[in-house]
């Protein structure tokens, strides 16, 4: 009980998100919603140094 639990508010403030979208929005508005936070969620972790990015050139040998 050191830490606060941030992955379960942002968790629940995502969830929240899409639930008000989904309400209101429609179905496209929630898979915008859905694909863009993916997308977030993936920018945070390599920017955070969670994921590894390859090299994008080619190796020389």
């Amino acid at each position: 009980m050191n830490q606060f639990p941030v992955w379960s508010v942002i968790g629940l403030a995502f969830g929240t998100v899409l639930g008000i979208v989904g309400a209101f929005g429609g179905l496209n508005s929630f898979l915008i919603v859905l694909v863009l936070g993916v997308v977030g969620f993936f920018v945070g972790l390599v920017l955070e140094g969670g994921v590894q990015m390859p090299t994008l050139r080619a190796r020389r040998q």
